[in-house]
């Protein structure tokens, strides 16, 4: 089954349990198996693209994707000391109608590929420079350089139908208003956040800044423009941003300024970065700068170790004893709870020390969390489902079957959910946005921090980028095996680990995975679309109703006074601390 949006709703999400067949999944099942007519043949000269191959002199570079292969970080080469506005090439998923370039242009590899190394060998990266460059030389440089300052923060370049000929492919250039509406001022911040002035940093405007690289979808790598910056020109600073959903930002921030320093977690933003908005006048905080390890995250550094045979124990244990005393300093010192317990938010320092970061408390990716942090997220995702062109969904009486289990679950959530701007209220006074973490009480939310990282423990023990492979993000370096399979873990800490993740449920990637582009059966390759929505559906039709099963028993013993949070006996944050700093002194 190819990847895309009906795969989201048909087999990743758990609206699989409920999901209809339609004439876009009909399409979907079927496209891959039919003979390829003559008006979408690439032997039909209309069907082929003059060239994929970069131009001589590029005047953009794609630097990463996301939005599940519809978001392109471009930045443009032929602006110098370019500010990062971070003005994205957007295309979606209607503007591409002929399976035929589909195909052309890997799309369906760019679902899961993030990464600039591996994203510039798509057909789809060299195809969004083609096209920048026909229009960027047709309107003349000076146009685009125009729109940076008449359009606000994060507007979007979108490609509105794609076409085999470049030249017809239509460019537009969208204002996002609304992104520059959500921002704080900088002279309410204090008050807004909750923040002591003192703790607010310095600012620097955004022109003041040069694009590096355009990492992610809200970071990127900037320098100093000003050389009023004295001490700090050519220095490299990761610059976090929003273009969209900029309550985040401003929890993390906030989170940020509020915490108590921990060596191993991201000190406090040394810079906002500021823009004057074109509406109001204010000027608003789009961001905030934060140091660069050039080391980078330890998820691609852990495989790399394994298979050049440079895992050695001692480290393996530092960095479990440094992660799990973050994650204690967190939950006693600053009261937090830190739902995106990954490899990807675990960077290294010069000194080989591990350093947490990403404090928007989002967290994670559907099934990758706790297995009582998933069965809330499944109700939320189920009773907040909304139809769309490709998807209907799933029946109304069905949606307020799980409505109402959330309602009782966590009071609110739909405001919650609905809000757009961190200034809007917050209902119960929650802390932050992530529904699924705030129905749990804090026992619950420590024990579920224990289970996430008894997991990234096992990742760092095995060698392994990730727990299990993701269908929606491929890495440099995939797992080679799963959790909880062991093959390098000495038996003590894999004990701890066991002990740690009680209660986990079977995972789906144990019945289907991604082979290249493709969601297959794990046992079955050459499986049809048909055949993993099927096993699909019967899986997650076991799981919501185990979620549904749980969430009904825990607010009946909360409603007698005899629930326990810790429901599957996990040891404490400060037991796994003492266990490992034992298991140092007795392997060391």
């Amino acid at each position: 089954m190819e990847l895309g949006s009906a795969a989201i709703h048909h087999v990743i999400h758990p609206t699989a349990a409920f999901a209809r067949d339609t004439p876009s999944t009909t399409t979907l099942i079927s496209a891959a198996s039919r003979d390829v007519p003559w008006d979408e043949s690439q032997l039909n000269p209309k069907n082929r693209i003059d060239s994929l191959e970069l131009p001589q002199n590029p005047l953009w570079r794609v630097d990463g994707c996301t939005g599940l292969g519809t978001q392109y970080y471009v930045v443009p080469l032929f602006v110098p000391d370019a500010a990062p506005l971070r003005f994205d090439v957007f295309i979606p998923g209607a503007a591409i109608t002929s399976p035929t370039l589909r195909t052309l242009l890997d799309i369906n590899a760019a679902f899961h590929t993030k990464d600039a190394t591996r994203l510039r060998r798509l057909g789809i990266s060299s195809y969004i420079v083609r096209v920048l460059q026909v229009w960027t030389e047709q309107n003349g440089r000076d146009t685009y350089v125009n729109l940076t300052k008449t359009l606000p923060f994060g507007s979007r370049i979108i490609f509105e139908s794609l076409h085999f000929d470049i030249r017809q492919t239509k460019v537009s250039a969208v204002p996002t208003y609304y992104v520059e509406r959500q921002l704080i001022g900088a002279t309410r911040l204090s008050q807004v956040l909750d923040v002591a002035s003192e703790l607010i940093p310095k600012t620097v405007d955004i022109w003041d800044l040069r694009i590096v690289q355009e990492s992610h979808d809200s970071v990127c790598l900037v320098r100093m423009r000003d050389d009023k910056k004295g001490a700090h020109a050519g220095k490299l600073w990761v610059m976090k941003a929003m273009t969209s959903s900029t309550k985040y930002l401003f929890v993390e921030l906030r989170n940020l300024l509020q915490m108590e320093p921990h060596a191993n977690i991201i000190g406090r933003p040394e810079y906002l970065v500021t823009k004057r908005c074109l509406f109001g006048g204010k000027m608003g905080v789009v961001g905030f700068l934060l140091p660069y390890h050039e080391t980078g995250c330890i998820r691609d550094r852990l495989p790399l170790m394994r298979l050049c045979d440079q895992l050695r124990l001692e480290q393996q244990l530092n960095w479990a004893i440094q992660l799990t005393s973050a994650t204690l300093h967190l939950r006693e010192r600053c009261d937090m709870f830190y739902p995106d317990m990954r490899l990807d938010n675990v960077v290294l320092t010069n000194s080989q020390e591990v350093v947490m970061v990403d404090f928007e408390q989002r967290g994670v990716w559907c099934e990758f969390a706790a297995p009582e942090v998933n069965a809330i997220d499944y109700v939320r995702i189920l009773a907040s489902e909304e139809p769309d062109d490709a998807n209907p969904p799933i029946p109304d009486q069905t949606r307020a079957e799980f409505v109402s289990i959330l309602d009782a679950v966590c009071p609110g959530w739909a405001d919650l959910q609905a809000a757009d701007n961190y200034e809007s209220p917050r209902p119960h006074e929650y802390p932050n946005y992530n529904i699924p973490w705030l129905a749990l009480d804090k026992v619950e939310q420590e024990a579920a921090m224990v289970y996430m990282l008894g997991r990234v423990l096992w990742c760092i023990f095995e060698g392994q980028s990730a727990p299990q492979t993701a269908v929606w993000q491929s890495y440099c370096y995939e797992p080679d095996i799963g959790f909880p399979m062991y093959r390098l873990t000495p038996p003590d800490v894999r004990d701890l680990i066991e002990r740690c993740t009680r209660g986990r449920r079977p995972e789906l990637s144990s019945l289907i995975t991604r082979r290249g582009s493709k969601l297959v059966l794990r046992d079955h390759e050459d499986s049809s679309a048909e055949e993993v929505i099927k096993v699909a559906r019967e899986w997650w039709q076991a799981e919501v109703t185990v979620a549904k099963d749980y969430l009904a028993r825990r607010q009946q013993h909360k409603a007698n006074g005899t629930w326990d949070g810790n429901h599957w006996e996990r040891p404490t944050l400060t037991e796994v601390l003492a266990e490992l700093e034992k298991l140092k002194e007795a392997h060391l």
